[in-house]
Formats: structure tokens, sequence, C-alpha cells
């Protein structure tokens, strides 16, 4: 088969990202949003898109598209802005840990999905928290306040560890059991011709 037809297995695979993000929109309107702020679906989805879509196009694609939709939502539904000072840093640290993903977890199992999470929650810390510096008056432009913010962001950051690892599980889980239960769902190789 194809890899740019789109096929059953991309339409579930993208089915969970957008019924994970689904969670991420609800979450802003909760009473207690400060406290579930960086508990998110971000860097699941992140590594699920990298580890599971062949084509580069659909890993960084799909979940990107579907984080700029779900910020969008939140941005008007909330009062939260959007184009927030260094909002592109978040991106870039988004397309860093699908590029995490990709480059670790080959062959899904354990050992790979926990290697690319760590990685990936210390691309997003560093990364993400260059955005913090653009904010006017927040830290100062130097290595000294860069370090102050990365540490002044470690509550938030293990909000995003929990995040990451609790949705992670229940993403890669549902989908290695749909294999499991639905063969066609498994990765197809292309047969000669």
């Amino acid at each position: 088969m194809s890899e740019s037809k789109f096929n059953p297995r991309n339409i579930v695979l993208l089915a969970i990202i957008i019924f994970i993000s689904i969670i991420r929109i609800a979450a802003p309107h909760s009473d207690n949003f400060k406290e579930i702020a960086n508990f998110s679906a971000v860097g699941a989805i992140a590594l699920f898109g990298g580890a599971y879509f062949n084509s580069n196009s659909k890993a960084f694609g799909f979940p990107l598209l579907v984080l700029l939709l779900s910020d969008i939502f939140i941005a008007q539904t909330s009062g939260f802005g959007f184009f927030y000072p260094g909002w592109y840093w978040t991106y870039i640290a988004f397309i860093l840990m699908v590029m995490v993903s990709k480059l670790i977890i080959r062959k899904v199992n354990v050992q790979n999905v926990v290697i690319a999470a760590a990685a990936a929650i210390i691309v997003h810390w560093i990364v993400s928290d260059i955005g913090a510096m653009y904010v006017p008056g927040l830290y100062e432009p130097t290595l000294a306040g860069f370090i102050t913010c990365l540490i002044a962001a470690i509550p938030f950051e293990l909000k995003f560890v929990y995040g990451t690892v609790i949705y992670g599980v229940v993403m890669f889980g549902i989908f290695e059991l749909l294999k499991a239960r639905y063969p066609f769902l498994k990765m197809q190789k292309a047969t000669a011709a």
C-alpha cells in the first residue's frame, strides 16, 4: 500500500490525537486552570506522531495542525492571547519533540518511548523557555536571566512531565492494544513490483 494514501491506520492515529486534543481544549474552561495549565498532552502528541506516522509530512503535519487548531480555540474561548511574546518557541519545541521521537522511537517499546519522552521533555524545557525571554521585564536577556527562567519553570515543567507520561501511556497503550486486536493497523511494508 502506498504511503501517500490515507489508510485506516492513519485515520486511527489521527483520531487518537484529536481525542486527546479535545481534552486539552476542555482544560482551560476548568475552575482550577492554573493548577493544570502545563498538565497537557502536547508532549505525548509530539512523541506519538513522530513514533507512528511514517511520512514526515504526517508525523509533523498532523500533530502540528491539531496543536495549532487547539491553541486557536483555547485563545478564542479562554481570553488567553494566541500570539503572546515568544509563542513561536513553543512551536519550535514541538517540532523538535517530533524530531526526537522520529530519531529515537524507530521501534515502539517501553525503553525507546521513555528515552524519547525524557529527551523531548528536556527539549521542551529549554526551547520553550526561550520564549519567556521575550516578555518585556520578565527576565534579563542574558545567560543568567535564562538560567533564572529555567529554574522558575521547574514547577510548570514537572506538570508537563506528568502530562507527557500519563497521556503518552494512554495514547501509546490504546494504539498498541488496537494493533494487537486489529492486525491491519500494523505498519504495512511496501511490496516489490
